[in-house]
């Protein structure tokens, strides 16, 4: 199993004094307020916290999901009964999706693929939970480049085709997390049609979409509606944990494929947790509320605007075009952050926890750990905070 980037940050710390009052940009936990109805509606629903909840959740749940998805991406008209989206058959809440994309692994991987032991393929840095669920399902999880020479999408197609051949499932995450790279309409069909053309599973993980800089990011349900009227060989994830800062509620879903999720629903009703039913009326009432969610995108760009004006063109600075990280330059990511927790007590995580070694198997990047150079950083922190260890960063770096 991938070690913890957290552990190995505190180790890497471990005996040094920050320098100031610290504050904490490792983790991409969201600390803006959340909708005061959440707790609202959760304390109105109190008493069915004595109800073992369905697997499939509410229809209600269902619904609004279902509702937001077509306003979201433009595709209400495929959605409902008989459409290539049914709600009842295509969407599922989870217990917050990071337990949904480790699941998913074990419904997607065979025990085999072409004689031989199955891959999952990933971006490298990587969400180290899509590592932990290839191993733990018996594939071999291969690391694939996404640095600024690619832009930061990894090049999926330009892979040997033995490997594509016994490939199980690809892992996208779109925006990006760490370096908030944002994939086309284009590259998401694209790699549907490598996932048909191989016979295996498009997973993308969607969870920071509503955080967005400019232009509200592609779909990858829409990019498989405008391609073929089929979400064949694909599922979404989607969260509240990053929408509506509600980390804590544990509430998300996926949607995708319908012979697929009926298949993940029957393991899910067997070895999944399921969501409490006063969460799903309350995750119901946030995915149908839009207001809260676009003020919440408003103090990530107006944090985004300060990190321009320290930073500018300096340690690669760029903005994000989704999610909430800045994914900086510093040319040794571990000795930075040592000297950022010493010298400004600013605490971030070192690209290099988020990486692996690339084999290089496409040539995107030169062999070694594509992450090395980088530092992350959590903009999640209120504004005042967030600008204070900026201006700090910007004095040490």
């Amino acid at each position: 199993m991938p070690d913890s980037p957290f552990p190995r940050l505190n180790a890497l710390i471990e005996g040094i004094a920050p320098g100031k009052p610290p504050i904490v940009m490792s983790l991409g936990e969201p600390q803006h307020p959340f909708p005061d109805f959440v707790t609202e509606t959760i304390a109105a629903h109190a008493k069915e916290f004595g109800k073992y909840p369905p697997i499939v959740g509410t229809p209600e749940f269902r619904a609004a999901v279902a509702g937001w998805l077509g306003r979201r991406y433009g595709i209400a008209d495929a959605i409902g009964p008989k459409k290539p989206l049914d709600p009842d058959d295509q969407i599922l809440p989870v217990n917050g999706t990071r337990e949904a994309l480790f699941n998913v692994a074990f419904v997607a991987t065979p025990l085999t693929k072409q004689g031989q032991r199955p891959a999952i393929l990933m971006p490298n840095p990587f969400y180290q939970c899509y590592a932990a669920a290839a191993l733990a399902a018996g594939a071999e999880p291969v690391y694939v480049a996404a640095t600024r020479d690619n832009g930061f999408m990894p090049d999926f197609a330009g892979l040997p085709e033995d490997l594509l051949a016994r490939t199980a499932m690809i892992y996208v995450c779109s925006p990006a997390n760490p370096q908030g790279a944002v994939a086309s309409l284009a590259y998401l069909k694209d790699l549907l049609g490598l996932a048909r053309k191989h016979g295996f599973l498009l997973a993308v993980d969607e969870c920071y979409a509503e955080i967005y800089d400019r232009e509200p990011p592609a779909g990858a349900l829409q990019a498989a509606l405008e391609l073929s009227g089929t979400l064949d060989n694909l599922i979404v994830f989607h969260s509240l944990s990053k929408r509506s800062s509600l980390p804590g509620l544990r509430s998300g879903f996926c949607a995708g494929e319908r012979d697929f999720m009926r298949r993940f629903r029957a393991f899910r009703n067997i070895g999944a947790p399921q969501v409490p039913l006063p969460i799903l009326a309350a995750s119901a009432a946030a995915w149908n509320e839009e207001s809260h969610a676009a003020e919440n995108r408003a103090r990530y760009r107006r944090k985004i605007d300060a990190a321009e004006r320290l930073f500018g063109n300096r340690l690669g600075f760029y903005r994000p075009a989704g999610g909430f990280f800045l994914w900086l330059d510093v040319g040794d990511g571990e000795a930075a952050t040592r000297e950022l927790w010493a010298k400004a007590g600013v605490k971030v995580l070192p690209g290099a926890y988020l990486s692996r070694e690339d084999s290089n198997l496409n040539g995107a990047s030169d062999s070694g750990n594509p992450g090395a150079a980088y530092i992350r950083v959590a903009l999640v922190e209120d504004e005042a905070r967030t600008e204070e260890a900026l201006k700090r960063m910007a004095e040490v770096l």
